[in-house]
């Protein structure tokens, strides 16, 4: 099956045919720099490293761009709040952010271009826009007039009236039309700005994208991606201006994941969902949410939903992928120890599952192959990684029954330990597909060095002893405390173990 993906601009799903054949270029919109970032910041660059991971996987030589806006209104207003320069501010909460990145295990991200380094590519695309009459200058700003585009609004499929183009508008009110926005804005000679062609300013929002991707991919590139709030009025401008400027399309693919929704109970005690918000206070950041949970989890936890449904974030949410998670995690480790194998750096050959297969393996090694298929044919449909995830939960179930049925348990030869490692690989091998599966969970993020476990110790030789001495209301009771507080303890011929299963 063939990769199709949902284009904003038609509403359908398009068969994916990159510009340059074997070569993809992808621009995601980043932050704005001025806040320490939460979930809803993780979202769209999750999603497209994982999307990258995949068409690198297809073949494809991928380069993705993510780009930092570090000049913006909002960003003076905190840095003069706190006393630091905007360059400084930016500089912190940027460390910030790439820190949490490399923790969701977004490493494939090639460049993260800031806008400050791109303003003389700024001015070149201003002045395209003005040649064409696209573009005028009043009193140091310079707008765009968006009745030169004759297809302004194929993107949001708004009207040029319905414009909101969130910028501040010229005291003497001299736009051509309701809906123009700024390219470059006037500024005081106090405020961080430029010295430009038309005066002292710093550039409009939109046109930072729009200078930046063209700078990296080109003219046209393949994939332009960002949050569903950006459709409109960010991206649609993005378009305007850029195929004004040079007469082609901007990007074949337009994709835009869903927003992320914050689980809360009204004032009637009755749950409900609200975007997340800085202005609604509703926002934990990355780094705090991370000292609860492991970020594997978080980043398993995005790639749950289909990237255009928005993203419902609560505790309870978390909790509920968590004990998912889990359960592919214990059939990875169940496998590794029988095996005696590191199952997560184990690659799946499918090939080599066949040559070994005994009769007994055959219903299995071909259960291995279909979720294999499945799981591509998944991510083909328009990159569906919820469908592909529920694959893996079906395989784990189905590899669990067959460990089961053949009492691998208690007796595993050679042979059968090679079968069962590759069997179990196959979980590992298309988790890593997307980024996910690399690896056990810190499923204590706030652990205290150890002490948690040292304490589950503890409980496990008292319920030992217990059995033992054939105390088994004791021995139950322990168990099902435990259980209460969501730990359960296994037997194994080895010993007892506990895990979290929240």
């Amino acid at each position: 099956m063939a990769l199709r993906l949902y284009n904003t601009v038609s509403k359908e799903k398009e068969l994916f045919e990159p510009v340059n054949p074997g070569k993809v270029g992808i621009y995601v919109c980043g932050p704005t720099v001025y806040k320490p970032s939460h979930i809803g910041h993780a979202v769209g660059p999750v999603i497209f490293d994982a999307l990258k991971k995949y068409l690198t996987f297809k073949g494809y030589q991928v380069t993705l761009v993510v780009n930092i806006t570090d000049v913006d209104d909002k960003m003076i207003i905190e840095a003069a709040n706190r006393g630091i320069s905007v360059a400084e501010l930016a500089d912190e909460v940027s460390a910030s952010y790439f820190e949490a990145m490399n923790l969701l295990g977004v490493d494939s991200i090639d460049m993260f271009p800031r806008a400050t380094a791109h303003i003389e590519d700024m001015f070149d695309l201003i002045r395209k826009l003005m040649a064409k009459d696209a573009a005028y200058a009043v009193d140091g700003d310079v707008w765009f007039d968006v009745s030169k585009c004759r297809d302004y609004g194929k993107l949001s499929h708004r009207k040029t009236d319905d414009q909101l183009s969130g910028t501040r508008k010229l005291a003497s009110e001299s736009k051509r039309n309701p809906g123009d926005f700024a390219l470059w804005k006037k500024a005081q000679p106090d405020e961080i700005g430029w010295q430009s062609p038309w005066g002292y300013g710093r550039p409009g929002w939109h046109i930072e994208c729009s200078a930046m991707s063209m700078k990296i991919l080109g003219e046209t590139f393949d994939i332009h991606g960002g949050g569903m709030d950006l459709v409109f009025p960010h991206h649609e401008n993005e378009i305007a201006q850029s195929e004004t400027a040079t007469g082609c399309v901007a990007a074949k693919y337009w994709m835009h994941n869903g927003l992320t929704r914050v689980k809360t109970k009204s004032a009637s005690g009755e749950w409900q969902n609200e975007k997340m918000s800085k202005s609604l206070g509703n926002v934990k950041t990355l780094k705090e949410l991370f000292v609860e949970y492991d970020p594997k989890l978080v980043r398993f936890f995005l790639l749950s939903t289909h990237y255009r449904r928005p993203i419902d974030f609560s505790a309870e949410a978390l909790d509920a992928v968590q004990k998912g998670m889990m359960n592919l995690l214990r059939t990875i480790e169940r496998v590794g120890r029988i095996t005696k194998t590191d199952i997560f750096k184990l690659g799946c050959d499918l090939s080599l599952l066949e040559s070994k297969a005994q009769d007994r393996d055959r219903e299995m090694v071909k259960e291995a192959g279909q979720a294999q298929l499945k799981y591509l044919e998944a991510l083909d449909d328009d990159f569906n990684t919820a469908g592909a995830l529920a694959v893996l939960f079906q395989y784990s179930t189905m590899l669990n029954r067959y460990i089961d049925h053949n009492q691998l348990e208690g007796s595993c030869d050679d042979n059968a330990r090679i079968v069962l490692a590759q069997l179990g690989a196959m979980i590992t091998s298309l988790g890593r597909v997307i980024g996910v599966l690399t690896g056990p969970l810190n499923s204590a993020a706030n652990d205290n060095n150890g002490l948690v476990d040292q304490l589950m110790q503890i409980f496990i030789e008292l319920r030992a002893q217990a059995r033992k001495d054939k105390n088994w209301a004791l021995a139950d009771a322990i168990r099902d405390k435990l259980k209460a507080v969501a730990i359960s303890i296994e037997d194994r011929p080895e010993g007892a173990v506990w895990q979290q299963t929240k």
